[in-house]
């Protein structure tokens, strides 16, 4: 969607702030697009009243800073640095990354990389891009997905420590860990690591990416997760990441999802 449109329907359903999505040349929002162009954007969101605190990018899981091949990490990186500097075009201060993985459950022929060639993989190329994130004011949260990597919150606190940065920080998707964990629990583990949230549902019973569900359908504990938000005094905006799209009428979602948030955030 372009994003003067998303900008224009998220002030229509009642949302505060959007998070944008960087993609490749075919995209509304390309990665090699020229940050002067983000001006527009910029000045269409001041004027609907919407704050464009974060961006992130589905081009992760084709290439990442953990990748076996070292052509593709290359890419990656230059993809992050890109982002990064879009990222801070659009006035935005977190840029949600996905650094590695073992695998990618919906990509079947990609081979298993062990965990530990993907830490060191993801560890080198941080380090290259941490001092790009700061000369930029970008922070780059770790998003805890389905990649095998990462899998506890103590694992994700001791390896973003490892950086001493404080333009390295969590990404927590309160629903990616309901399989595994308690999104409360990881809140409160990560703590003041935490530079970003993504709410949205999941049904433990089905267990599969088919599990998602709207807001306030699955089994997301929301006080808790609100709760864990103030103790650690988390004061950064949640995003609500709405997949998979309706198959007829997908906006519908949108109104539903902004409802679902006002009840959620309401108490």
């Amino acid at each position: 969607m372009n994003p003067i449109e998303a900008i224009r329907l998220a002030r229509e359903y009642g949302f505060d702030s959007l998070e944008l999505c960087f993609g490749d040349e075919r995209s509304a929002l390309p990665v090699d697009a020229d940050p002067a162009a983000m001006t527009g954007i910029v000045a269409a969101a001041r004027n609907a009243s919407i704050t464009l605190d974060s961006t992130a990018s589905g081009l992760y899981w084709n290439r990442n800073l953990g990748d076996a091949d070292p052509d593709l990490r290359a890419q990656a990186q230059h993809e992050l640095t890109r982002m990064i500097q879009l990222t801070a075009a659009l006035g935005a201060r977190t840029l949600l990354t996905i650094p590695g993985a073992v695998d990618v459950f919906f990509l079947p022929d990609r081979p298993a990389q062990p965990a530990a060639e993907v830490r060191a993989n993801v560890a080198e190329g941080l380090a290259a891009l941490l001092p790009v994130a700061e000369r930029h004011g970008v922070r780059l949260g770790i998003e805890n997905v389905w990649n095998k990597f990462l899998l506890s919150a103590h694992e994700m606190a001791h390896f973003i420590d490892g950086f001493n940065s404080p333009w390295l920080g969590a990404y927590v998707d309160v629903a990616n860990l309901m399989p595994f964990g308690y999104p409360d629990h990881w809140l409160r583990e990560l703590g003041h690591r935490v530079v970003g949230v993504h709410f949205k549902d999941f049904r433990r019973a089905v267990g599969t990416a088919e599990g998602f569900v709207d807001l306030l359908e699955g089994d997301v504990d929301w006080p808790a997760v609100m709760d864990a938000l103030d103790a650690i005094g988390y004061d950064g905006p949640v995003v609500a990441e709405m997949i998979p799209l309706y198959r007829h009428h997908p906006l519908v979602r949108i109104g539903n999802t902004s409802r679902a948030m006002d009840a959620i955030l309401g108490r």
